[in-house]
């Protein structure tokens, strides 16, 4: 039996059914991986409020509030509130850095977690180690009487050596936090240090 001569037509053919099936795997792929990622991001959202707000015995992720592109998380024990949990996203040096932040009732900041970066190894990504001067320095202060910014900027935090953009990327991501904090507790409106 003699092969049949290439055409045009049996070409397109031959790539709209390649490209059908590479789309089916694909969507199939897709749907297969959306669940686990959904309940990995939900773990990870979860984790970093835990660390970042005293003891609680709510779920404080199904107890949200958005406020713009950030969302105030709040944490109860019984019907007391114990502390905010707010996501923010900050511009770092490499790109998007998302990061939630806990404040006590009385806006004092309780602690903080570093969710994604992607900063420079060795450098910028040491944001994400608790002790980092930047993260060390915040625990126990108030964005209405301490200056969030790097110390080199006139503020009142030391900076991580050779990352500067992070960590003023960092305390911004503070700063953000409290401005919504505030929103949704307006006895804390107090003026924030110039």
């Amino acid at each position: 039996m003699a092969a049949r001569p290439s055409t045009f037509g049996n070409m397109v053919l031959a790539l709209t059914v390649i490209c059908l099936v590479c789309a089916g795997l694909l969507g199939l792929v897709q749907h297969v991986t959306a669940g686990p990622i959904a309940r990995s991001d939900q773990q990870k959202e979860n984790a970093a409020i835990a660390a970042v707000v005293p003891a609680f015995d709510n779920e404080p992720s199904q107890e949200k509030t958005p406020v713009g592109e950030s969302v105030v998380f709040t944490a109860r024990q019984g019907e007391a509130p114990v502390g905010y949990a707010v996501k923010v996203r900050t511009g770092g040096f490499g790109g998007t850095l998302v990061m939630m932040v806990g404040f006590t009732p009385d806006g004092t900041i309780y602690n903080t977690s570093v969710i994604s970066h992607a900063e420079t190894p060795g450098l910028g990504a040491k944001i994400t180690d608790p002790t980092c001067p930047p993260r060390a320095q915040v625990i126990g202060k108030n964005p209405a009487t301490t200056v969030m910014d790097a110390r080199k900027y006139h503020g009142d935090i030391d900076a991580i050596t050779a990352s500067t953009i992070t960590s003023r990327a960092f305390l911004k991501g503070i700063t953000l936090a409290y401005d919504v904090f505030r929103t949704l507790n307006p006895e804390n409106n107090e003026q924030q240090p110039q």
